[in-house]
């Protein structure tokens, strides 16, 4: 009876948490309406409870077309090219911010400057590519919603990753939790990454 109250106890402490990494965030369509082809919203602070306005500079549009330019022979190369936006885009976004968020934020983050969970991060990454989609510098993949795993009673703590469909179908995981900010995004298929994240497995 003690180890059922245990575990029930445990599961009604967490799973308030576990809210914010299993969809997109309630502050969604406010991030939508922030982002334009001249500025984009970041997300920080758990569930986008903070928003900070990047404002794009013509700098900041050439070099994303620039990075973007560099993987338009392949969808293969789209991937890496997008990886590395996205690494340039947090760059960007942390100077915005004035904090660098750090790599696989916990909870205990919950609320501070900065700092994301995987909603943040995955929010973040759907907002730039597309704004990359928007501006017609994509051309092998299509951007989806973002998708979650795990629910704590398979191993799993709620992870959600941004989402790219090639053409042809098959489906790419783009997860920049992993990182600090500013590092490359993990971009792999996105049924091997539903897979993953049993005890914490990257």
């Amino acid at each position: 009876m003690q180890h059922r109250f245990s575990l029930f106890a445990v599961f009604a402490l967490t799973m308030p948490l576990a809210a914010g990494c299993v969809s997109t965030s309630s502050n969604y369509s406010a991030v939508k309406k922030e982002t334009t082809v001249s500025k984009l919203s970041v997300c920080h602070g758990f569930d986008c409870r903070n928003r900070t306005t990047l404002a794009l500079t013509s700098a900041d549009a050439s070099r994303f077309a620039s990075i973007m330019a560099s993987g338009k022979g392949s969808a293969n190369a789209e991937r890496q090219a997008i990886g590395s936006a996205v690494a340039y885009f947090e760059t960007r976004a942390g100077q915005a911010i004035g904090v660098r968020d750090t790599a696989k934020s916990t909870i205990a983050q919950s609320g501070r400057m900065g700092q994301m969970d995987c909603i943040d991060e995955s929010t973040n990454t759907r907002t730039l590519m597309l704004y990359l989609q928007g501006r017609g510098l994509i051309r092998h993949h299509r951007v989806e919603s973002n998708v979650s795993r795990g629910m704590f009673v398979d191993g799993r703590y709620p992870h959600s990753t941004a989402v790219l469909t090639e053409q042809g179908g098959t489906r790419w995981a783009v997860d920049s939790w992993y990182e600090p900010m500013g590092g490359r995004p993990d971009i792999m298929p996105l049924d091997q990454w539903k897979s993953r994240g049993v005890m914490g497995e990257r």
